[in-house]
């Protein structure tokens, strides 16, 4: 087994996947604190927070940040999202050292210097704007918004403009405080390293975190609802779903093989129908949005005005079908692509290395291989057809921009699904 963990005595977690036959190392390390962990005076702080650990520790300016990495072709990222935020790196097996130095040291000494926090919110106020300006972006956050009403995990992940441009050193301080404890991080790591060697670095770096703070988690109460914004667009673009399931669900896979085959792909049933047979779309796909305690399955279109009434009502007949008459091809299908997605996913030590991170921080141990291809081969036609009928009991949610008035109306939709 090339998966190791243990749990250092201040509380980290570090785990690893050994891989002899690569050059490289991926490692990062996530925490556990996303959007659904801020106020809404304060929405958008884990991700300006995420963007302000790159602009300066003690030891270190911007510029020294991405000077060192790059000195060794290497890679620092990071990104956030609604339940947690990782800061990572790609490096070649040699430089493992430094990349974990580089880490721990924008986690634990960054200097939130008043300048340059003046510059970042500038920039995330454009990154605002821009996703904004994108319809086909903008949707999902309205989306969102709609399917989790009133609560964190329904507010943007980049925040609200004047709450951004408004936030100041000290609130961004005390949130990092509060949230980046060693007992919420999970230090990760895939790629040719000896897990020994690599936790012993991780343990004298991570040496100054702050003391854990106990905090309650809000829980995501699905509402469902309907979002419709009037633009002078080309075309609509329109997500519907329904309440969905969380990652812990025992339908878990049994929803992503349904995903699959409603519109994981270009076999499947909308993509064929809609885009194939009617030429009504270019781009259409289902996804399932899984967290640890509540989900959304959605579908996602993009059309025509004209087209777009005819669109959501074909869209609802492929759900409708989907509850009743699943085929064993379409099965097979559906599970083969998933299965071939995870493995041929293990040949990249960035993948390995997120994934081994998520598993940790959603089931609190690693999931082998095996485990995840037996789950996949047991979700069969009694399984799929049955989560497919939980997923579409309920009220739907809508949100759509562009020119929308061609849009069935959110009632008859509504009353469509709960038949």
């Amino acid at each position: 087994m090339t998966i190791q963990e243990n749990r250092l005595a201040n509380g980290l977690t570090v785990v690893t996947d050994r891989m002899e036959t690569v050059e490289t190392v991926s490692m990062g390390a996530w925490v556990d604190v996303g959007t659904r962990d801020e106020q809404p005076n304060v929405n958008g702080v884990s991700h300006l927070l995420e963007h302000m650990a790159f602009k300066g520790t003690e030891r270190r300016d911007a510029y020294a940040i991405a000077a060192e990495i790059e000195a060794v072709g290497g890679h620092l990222n990071a990104y956030t999202s609604r339940e947690h935020t990782a800061y990572y790196a790609k490096v070649l097996k040699n430089d493992l050292p430094l990349a974990v130095d580089l880490i721990g040291d924008i986690l634990q000494h960054s200097v939130m210097d008043a300048e340059e926090l003046a510059r970042e919110q500038a920039v995330v106020l454009q990154e605002i704007h821009q996703a904004h300006d994108t319809p086909d972006d903008i949707v999902f956050d309205h989306f969102q918004e709609v399917a989790f009403p009133d609560q964190a995990m329904g507010r943007p992940v980049l925040g609200r403009p004047e709450v951004v441009k408004n936030m100041g050193a000290e609130s961004i301080r005390a949130y990092m405080d509060h949230n980046y404890s060693a007992e919420r991080i999970v230090v990760a790591a895939a790629g040719n390293l000896d897990h020994d060697v690599f936790t012993r670095l991780v343990e004298e770096t991570f040496t100054a975190l702050p003391e854990f703070e106990a905090s309650a988690r809000e829980p995501g109460r699905y509402g469902g609802g309907d979002y419709r914004e009037e633009r002078d667009l080309e075309q609509v673009h329109v997500v519907f779903g329904a309440e969905g399931i969380a990652f812990d669900d025992q339908g878990f896979y049994a929803a992503s093989v349904l995903s699959t085959i409603l519109g994981g792909g270009m076999s499947s049933r909308l993509f064929q129908e809609i885009r194939e047979k009617r030429g009504l779309a270019y781009a259409i796909y289902s996804f399932l949005s899984c967290y640890k305690d509540c989900g959304i399955f959605g579908v996602y279109a993009g059309t025509g005005a004209e087209e777009a009434h005819g669109l959501l009502s074909l869209v609802l007949d492929e759900i409708e079908k989907v509850q009743d008459n699943i085929t064993e091809e379409e099965l097979d299908r559906a599970r083969a692509q998933l299965k071939a997605s995870i493995l041929m996913s293990l040949e990249s030590t960035s993948a390995r290395c997120e994934q081994l991170a998520r598993q940790m921080m959603v089931f609190g141990r690693p999931i082998l291989t095996d485990e995840i291809v037996q789950h996949i081969d047991a979700a069969d036609h009694a399984s799929v057809t049955d989560v497919a009928r939980r997923v579409f009991a309920g009220r739907p949610s809508i949100a759509a921009i562009g020119p929308v008035d061609g849009l069935c109306d959110y009632d008859t939709l509504s009353t469509r699904l709960s038949k």
